[in-house]
This record gives structure tokens, C-alpha cells and sequence, in this order.
């Protein structure tokens, strides 16, 4: 897998090439007018202090608010193609965060060749953060979970400190919901259902002192992650588009969908294989009714 990362990616941002795309993906003139005049034309002065510099007007960018069998040719020429796309569209490739990571559990492999962009060899790491989750290349989420467990126990102490003041449940649950709850249910479908039982007790006790210290019910971290599994499911199975929409068919009768196979642990807690063994324990009203097989 490789990480890449852009220089002022929104600032070298070709609005004439940007608008072309728009319209080659069917957005209609209007909306692709009003967009140019949104980022056309815009004045920008940078202040420090009572200091301010002149006024400029910018017209580029936009305000900012697995390889198989050891064979790696393909995924070389999809670098390639990556680097001739970033010149073609005025990107500039991160060198220093650009990483990557090989992700192999073949036994005896060979080692892989450096991989080379522009003249650089990017670095390979065996591990990395994106978007906010941390990914190993054992595919094990330890560091993930270490990373969360600390940034939870960090945010119980203020949790406690409401609790002296006197605030109610009602705004110390709502803090637990906005500082707490949402970093374990960020990306939990991701990591949720493969993480070891010694990372799920981690978190887990840190919910369980957040509700001795609210004094109210909480969903455990089991409950966030069947939550989350079943609505992102069932929003695949709901949208034709989604190039995971096809892994899940009904089976002729129309009440539980087709289980794939799977011959590794890693395959079986997997999103796709644990959403169709949630939603084939879910009542038939539940169902959608869409997507039958012909």
C-alpha cells in the first residue's frame, strides 16, 4: 500500500482543468458556473498584528475550510500512472510523508524492490497513520487501539472534573458522546471486528468507568460497533453505485444473504463477512428487499 501526501494540494488546484472534470461527470452548467465564479477572482491579504500585507487576486486553487503472487508490475505501473496524473494536474508529491507499506503474509517472500517517484525512493514503514487510524502492516490494531485507549484516559479526567462541579448526566453524557464515544466509533468498522479481545477490553473499561462516573447507561463498545456495522451495510446495499454493492445478494428466497467463503481468520472478521452474518441475524423486516438475485 502506498500513503501519499500532496504539497498545497488545494492552493495549486487548475480551475479550468477542475471544471472540465466536473462537466465530463455530468454536473450541470449552472453549478459548474457558479463554481468558477466561487473560486475566481478571489482577494487574499495576510494580516499579523495591525500589519497587513497588499491585496492579491488568486485565480488557482481552491479556500481551504494489495499486489498478488509477489507480482508487483501492476501496482508499479498505477505509481507511474499516479506521478504522470499529479504533473498533468499541477500536483506536487510529498516526498517526505509520502510512505508505504507491504502488506504480505506469504511464506518465504522475497523482499520487494524500493519503490522509486520522481528519483526518490519512498520510504517504507511498518506503519503509518491515515485519517486518524493507525495501520500496521500485520494488519493488527494494537497501536490503533493503545493510541485510542490513552486519548480516552486523557479525556475521563475532565469527565470527572464536571462530575465535582456538579453537572447533570444529561451534559456529562453529553461530553462522553462528543469526546469520548466519538473516537472509539471513528472507522470502527474498520478495525472493530478484528481487533484482539485484550484491545477491546481496554477501551471497554474505559466506558465502563465513564458510566460509574455519569451514573447513566452507555452502549458498550460491542453495541457502537453492530450500530455502525449494520447502518454502513446496510447504506452499500441501499446504493447500486457502491463497488462493494454486489458482495451482497440475497439469496432466492429473499431472507438471508449469500455467505462468501472464507479459509483465514483475518477474511472472517473482515466488514463484508461480519455485515452479511449480522444482517442474515437481523428480523426479515429489517431486510431490504432490493437487490434480489435474477
Amino acid at each position: 500500500m502506498l500513503f501519499i501526501d500532496f504539497s498545497s494540494a488545494f492552493n495549486t488546484i487548475i480551475l479550468q482543468q477542475l471544471i472540465c472534470k466536473l462537466d465530463k461527470l455530468g454536473v450541470n452548467t449552472p453549478i459548474c458556473n457558479w463554481l468558477l465564479d466561487f473560486l475566481s477572482q478571489r482577494p487574499q491579504t495576510v494580516r499579523a498584528g495591525n500589519n497587513a500585507s497588499n491585496t492579491i487576486i488568486l485565480n488557482t486553487g481552491a479556500p481551504q475550510g494489495c499486489v498478488t503472487k509477489g507480482d508487483e508490475t501492476h501496482y508499479r505501473e498505477e505509481v507511474d500512472l499516479l506521478t504522470k496524473w499529479c504533473r498533468d494536474n499541477n500536483l506536487l508529491l510529498n516526498d517526505s510523508k509520502t510512505k508505504e507499506i507491504v502488506v504480505n503474509f506469504q511464506r518465504g517472500h522475497t523482499p520487494h524492490l524500493p519503490l522509486i517517484i520522481d528519483g526518490t525512493a519512498v520510504e517504507r514503514v511498518s506503519s503509518t497513520t491515515f485519517l486518524g487510524v493507525h495501520i500496521s502492516e500485520d494488519l493488527s490494531w494494537t497501536a490503533h487501539t493503545t493510541s485510542l485507549a490513552k486519548k480516552g484516559q486523557q479525556r475521563l479526567y475532565f469527565l470527572r472534573k464536571l462530575k465535582r462541579s456538579g453537572a447533570s448526566p444529561a451534559i456529562m453524557t453529553t461530553f462522553y458522546r462528543g469526546t469520548i464515544e466519538s473516537i472509539f466509533s471513528s472507522c470502527i468498522t474498520v478495525w472493530g471486528g478484528s481487533c484482539t479481545h485484550s484491545n477491546r477490553r481496554a477501551l471497554q473499561r474505559i466506558v465502563n468507568t465513564a458510566r460509574r462516573i455519569i451514573g447513566a447507561p452507555l452502549p458498550s463498545l460491542q453495541d457502537l460497533y453492530i450500530t455502525r456495522l449494520t447502518r454502513k451495510a446496510l447504506t452499500m446495499i441501499k446504493d447500486a453505485h457502491h463497488p462493494a454493492h454486489n458482495l451482497f445478494s440475497l439469496l432466492p428466497w429473499g431472507r438471508r444473504y449469500r455467505s462468501l467463503r472464507s479459509r483465514t481468520t483475518r477474511l472472517r472478521n473482515s466488514f463484508t463477512h461480519q455485515a452479511i452474518r449480522m444482517l442474515n441475524n437481523l428480523p426479515p423486516l429489517h431486510l431490504p428487499t432490493t437487490h434480489l438475485p435474477p
